[in-house]
């Protein structure tokens, strides 16, 4: 579809996605934000109210496609553990990507007001997370999901910001070694 085609609200978002990832939530003004759009200022403000409300729907769309993109890569594995330690092969496509920048949500979070619609959303996204590693530590047997589930969040975040720093995707794969490790022992302690 043409950007020509695309809504005001549409095209916003599409260059807030790309320029909010790409520089920062804080070094991008609304002034780029709406000549990368093609919009005018007025489009901006009656459809989002303020910058402040951009970027929260800004990051509610990377959620919705980061929750869909690990629906689709987990889809792949037969078993629990497969299932869980598959959530690092999806990280590992994702840190593959040209233009990796990193987790979008721990950058925007960095950048954000305490008690703001975005520290939200930051904080839904790492909720979503910890259900995930929660629930598919669950489906795996681990006998304690969430305190393995607190271990995998580390840990996957430490492959994000590793990935991203050292500019090197392979560290998920690290990091899928190391929870498979985690893992096993809190299985291994049900068997004892």
């Amino acid at each position: 579809m043409s950007t020509t085609t695309l809504s005001a609200r549409d095209r916003l978002l599409a260059a807030a996605n790309e320029l909010f990832y790409e520089e920062g939530v804080r070094t991008v003004g609304i002034d780029r934000v709406i000549e990368r759009a093609g919009v005018a200022k007025a489009s901006l403000y009656n459809t989002f109210g303020s910058k402040e409300e951009l970027v929260r729907a800004y990051l509610a769309g990377r959620l919705a496609t980061r929750q869909e993109r690990m629906a689709r890569g987990l889809a792949r594995y037969d078993t629990p553990r497969e299932r869980l330690l598959g959530v690092y092969n999806v990280l590992a496509e994702v840190a593959s990507e040209s233009g990796f920048r990193g987790c979008a949500f721990h950058n925007a979070s960095a950048e954000s007001a305490s008690g703001s619609s975005v520290e939200q959303v930051c904080d839904n996204s790492r909720a979503w997370t910890r259900s995930l590693f929660t629930d598919l530590a669950r489906e795996a047997g681990a006998p304690d999901p969430a305190g393995l589930a607190t271990q995998l969040v580390l840990l996957y975040d430490g492959a994000i910001t590793g990935a991203q720093m050292d500019r090197n995707a392979g560290t998920a794969a690290t990091a899928k070694a190391i929870a498979a490790i985690l893992l096993d022992a809190a299985i291994q302690q049900v068997r004892v």
